[in-house]
């Protein structure tokens, strides 16, 4: 009989317990519970990491997301129009008072610390061969510099040359560059960023944020769990920005810095001009909400995002090219001969902080996000599934007011999305991008070039610190001559 005792009571305290119960609950609220199907199998440890999993969850803010994003495909949307040409400042049509006026205009705002820089650099390089961070990437230049380099001394250039257009004052204002990371990328970056000295810039003009995640979801909305103690999540998409910038806290803190223009962009861009001085002069010069950079698309099938006009008179936003009839993607516009939608979208953003409180604001209450259907890792091997994700152009259906900028893609559109081997947007073509750019810098500027191999494979570097976009050059390259490939500092 008493061996009947102890081992029962053996048996009381080894018998699993369950679940916390108000969690439970929590989780039936949602439709959720079945996270917890697996506890009885999990150790105490594993259990421990669920819970945290789970608890560390907006279940609310999640629930209403995945409801309004797979519940509704939102309300009709109205036809598309081409962008009004009135929208756009098209290369062609700028004169060169205006190109000074805005450049000028751009710096004299910079030296007053009115703009801060935003980086998205929430992906990593997987499509490159590499896990690292995109911003890490070393194209090949004859510098050996990272994407992130390159732009951290154009930020350093454009200080420069701000400092020396104010009148009265040579002291540089340092620009603020916020970089949102990912959960996936957050440590590397920062690490690399360190271990470089921050390529010369102050540790204190960078900040790092991350971006947001969501759980990845089956057709019916329930979480998919990547292991029995882990939901599967996936970053919020680069318009994750705003809810990012809005939970850390940072339009606070541009504020507080008496920043009134937030200029945004995508890592992956290797001739990416960095806070332009004339793309801020133009902004501030137009009063607009936002602006974008376009570039003209290459070919109908050309396959990026273009502006469109939601309606006549209706706001300019994005169509992806996977959303454009291939029919209307090819039309001509008959008075020019171009195609009607040839406003590629390339991700190179210009905001006012008052608009990007507003829509910080306005995109989280509407909690409508893009359905991505991907095969997601899960405890059940790949399984297909739903990433829920927004875009930074999302915001621009709330802009009061927006302007187009053209930028001509052989100076300032070098993406680096695939391998070497592929043929497009490979390290290989952005670094010939640069080189063939900074070879016409040299040649503009009285320079000569010699080279043992044909020049349309090779060029010349310029390093950013000595030129942002090919001005003061000629004492330099005047009557000289430089063999490529190879890079010219100064």
């Amino acid at each position: 009989m008493k061996e009947m005792v102890v081992g029962s009571e053996i048996a009381r305290r080894e018998a699993p317990s369950p679940p916390p119960q108000a969690l439970v609950e929590r989780l039936k609220d949602y439709g959720q519970e079945d996270v917890f199907c697996l506890w009885d199998e999990l150790s105490h440890e594993e259990r421990d990491q669920l819970v945290r999993d789970i608890e560390g969850l907006d279940l609310p803010r999640v629930d209403r997301i995945i409801r309004c994003s797979l519940g509704s495909q939102g309300p009709p949307q109205p036809g598309i129009e081409p962008v009004p040409e009135s929208c756009v400042s098209t290369v062609e049509e700028r004169t060169l008072t205006e190109r000074e006026r805005w450049w000028k205009r751009g710096l004299k705002a910079i030296s007053e610390g009115k703009l801060a820089v935003v980086l998205l650099s929430g992906g990593q390089g997987t499509r490159l061969g590499s896990s690292d961070p995109k911003g890490c990437f070393n194209i090949g230049l004859p510098s050996g510099k990272s994407l992130f380099q390159l732009q951290a001394e154009r930020i350093l250039c454009v200080q420069k040359l701000a400092a020396q257009s104010a009148d009265g004052s040579s002291s540089v204002i340092p620009i603020h560059w916020y970089i949102m990371t990912s959960p996936f990328t957050d440590e590397a970056t920062r690490k690399f960023f360190e271990s470089r000295k921050y390529f010369g810039l102050d540790v204190g003009q960078v900040t790092f944020f991350q971006q947001g995640t969501l759980p990845c979801v089956s057709r019916d909305g329930r979480f998919i769990m990547e292991t029995a103690c882990k939901v599967a999540k996936a970053p919020d998409g680069n318009g994750g920005l705003y809810a990012a910038l809005k939970s850390s806290k940072l339009l606070e803190d541009m504020a507080m810095r008496g920043v009134r223009y937030v200029d945004c962009y995508g890592v992956d861009n290797a001739l990416v001009r960095v806070a332009d001085p004339t793309f801020l002069g133009y902004f501030i010069d137009k009063g607009v909400a936002t602006a974008a950079k376009v570039v003209r698309k290459a070919y109908p099938q050309e396959k990026v995002g273009v502006f469109v006009q939601r309606g006549r008179g209706g706001p300019l936003t994005v169509v992806e090219y996977s959303e454009l009839d291939s029919s209307m993607a090819s039309e001509i516009n008959q008075s020019t001969g171009r195609l009607r939608f040839c406003w590629s979208n390339v991700c190179l953003h210009m905001f006012t902080l008052d608009f990007l409180n507003q829509v910080a604001h306005a995109l989280e209450k509407d909690s409508i996000y893009h359905i991505a259907e991907k095969k997601i890792p899960s405890i059940h091997g790949s399984t297909m599934g739903v990433k829920l994700e927004q875009f930074i152009f999302d915001a621009f259906a709330y802009a009061p007011s927006m302007a187009l900028f053209e930028a001509l893609r052989e100076e300032e559109f070098a993406p680096v999305k695939n391998a070497n081997g592929a043929s497009y947007d490979t390290p290989d073509s952005a670094r010939l991008m640069i080189l063939r750019l900074h070879s016409r810098w040299v040649v503009a500027a009285g320079g000569f070039l010699t080279h043992s191999v044909p020049l349309y494979l090779t060029g010349v570097e310029i390093s950013p610190l000595s030129s942002y976009a090919g001005e003061n050059l000629e004492s330099i390259c005047r009557g000289r001559t430089f063999h490529a490939p190879s890079e010219i500092t100064f």
